[in-house]
């Protein structure tokens, strides 16, 4: 499962993209907070995050507030997941940022544990690269492309 915070990170980027598509100019906290339905105390931190990694800007004065100042279709989704809560993989040799030897095993390759949980992992990873926050704003069910039948959908 993901993080409330990266939740609420999703929740404001969707935000700040809707407002950058319509060239309404920054939004204050306040503002990101009711469109997102985000707590604007735990909010305030989350914005910090996504504007120390570059994903949004902020200008300070009377029409200040955040804005993106990436392109949402150049934003995967797994680049914000890693970013609010830290690698994806499910084991630390499988990933990618932090690969660690796992300390029991003998032999990576013979790894049956590995084995099973590098094969989703892979199909996850190639959806989760692949959908971007543009992805988000543009459709509500985006996972449809990659025909996934209704029956296994929420």
């Amino acid at each position: 499962m993901i993080t409330l915070k990266t939740k609420y990170a999703l929740k404001a980027l969707m935000v700040l993209a809707d407002a950058q598509a319509a060239a309404t100019g920054a939004l204050r906290v306040e503002e990101i907070a009711v469109q997102s339905g985000a707590p604007k105390r735990f909010l305030e931190h989350i914005l910090l995050d996504l504007k120390r990694a570059g994903l949004i800007g902020s200008k300070r004065g009377r029409f200040g507030g955040y804005a993106m100042i990436k392109d949402p279709k150049t934003v995967s989704l797994a680049e914000i997941l890693r970013l609010v809560d830290g690698p994806l993989a499910p084991l630390a040799c499988l990933s990618r940022n932090a690969y660690q030897r796992c300390a029991d095993c003998k032999d990576e390759q013979a790894c049956r544990v590995r084995a099973v949980f590098g094969g989703f992992y892979s199909a996850y990873i190639l959806m989760i690269e692949s959908l971007t926050l543009a992805d988000l704003q543009a459709d509500h069910r985006p996972l449809e492309r990659f025909a996934i039948p209704e029956t296994l959908l929420p």
